[in-house]
């Protein structure tokens, strides 16, 4: 018989275990990677020193335990002052703290200055999703190529991995422009659902309707990406900016009848009346991005 032992796992170091931390240190424990934990709470980190982690008495101690050093904090700010202390030479950070293109640039600056290689990352999921390999969970990544490629084994336990770029910013950006588009999306489902909701329609009914026209509309977005990389936005038009804009008067006027605000609406109406009236009618809608440009916009009124 031939013996074909199980290659060990890397070891790795993660500062915050907060809910999306503790849920990220469960996978890493469960896969059998050794985990050393270090909350600025300590009582926080006990649940997992019973699950086989071990717990460093500071962010200092945690980071010079392993070179892969994971951070899920609160903000930017709380990773550097947990960082502050710590001696990241010769370390792999990655940073899987919301933040800024900015914050995520400026951060990679910091860290490389000390020494060490820096991924940051925005994560594609709630706490529940991580670790489960149906979910759909993933994690975005960009920054040092070489950490992502000797690592990504590593980091694919938790959630799958997505690596967008050498430049430190595009993970939050990317993070941010997909986060920003579900925020639109639940703003009309919310508008959606207050049309109905005095009505004698039950919400439950109602909601495979909503889902199902929203799974239906939402390759629209290949056909805008088509037009923003032309820059052709008259090109498979379905239905035109001007026409848009006059089905606009029926939206509103039932939120009138309904006694509901169109408050959620109105911005982006707005945005296509200002598009329409620079004459831009047998367009798509796609076009009134050209408004949202504030650099260009500042320009042009200069």
């Amino acid at each position: 018989m031939t013996d074909n032992p199980v290659a060990p796992r890397t070891p790795l170091t993660l500062l915050g275990t907060g809910a999306m931390g503790t849920a990220l240190a469960r996978a890493w424990l469960s896969a059998g990677h050794p985990v050393t934990v270090w909350n600025r709470t300590p009582a926080r980190a006990e649940p997992l020193a019973a699950e086989g982690a071990t717990v460093a008495a500071s962010a200092a101690e945690a980071v010079a335990a392993n070179r892969l050093v994971v951070v899920c904090l609160l903000d930017d700010a709380s990773v550097g002052a947990a960082l502050e202390g710590a001696d990241l030479a010769g370390r792999d950070l990655v940073n899987l703290t919301t933040g800024t293109p900015a914050q995520g640039r400026s951060r990679a600056a910091w860290v490389e200055a000390r020494g060490a290689r820096f991924l940051d990352a925005g994560i594609m999921a709630v706490p529940p999703m991580i670790g489960d390999g149906e979910s759909g969970a993933y994690v975005l990544y960009s920054g040092s190529p070489g950490l992502f490629e000797e690592h990504g084994s590593a980091l694919a336990v938790p959630a799958g991995t997505r690596y967008v770029g050498a430049d430190p910013g595009f993970a939050a950006l990317h993070d941010v422009a997909l986060l920003s588009a579900m925020s639109g999306m639940f703003a009309g489902v919310l508008h959606a659902f207050a049309l109905i909701r005095r009505e004698d329609i039950a919400p439950k009914d109602f909601a495979p309707l909503l889902v199902s026209w929203l799974g239906a509309m939402a390759p629209a977005a290949h056909k805008a990406a088509d037009q923003l990389e032309s820059g052709d936005y008259g090109t498979d038009v379905v239905s035109n900016l001007a026409m848009q804009v006059a089905g606009n008067a029926t939206l509103l006027a039932t939120a009138e009848e309904q006694g509901v605000s169109p408050e959620l609406l109105t911005p982006y109406m707005a945005l296509l009346e200002r598009r329409l009236a620079a004459g831009h009618g047998d367009e798509d809608t796609t076009g009134a991005v050209e408004l949202l440009d504030a650099r260009r916009v500042a320009g042009a009124g200069e």
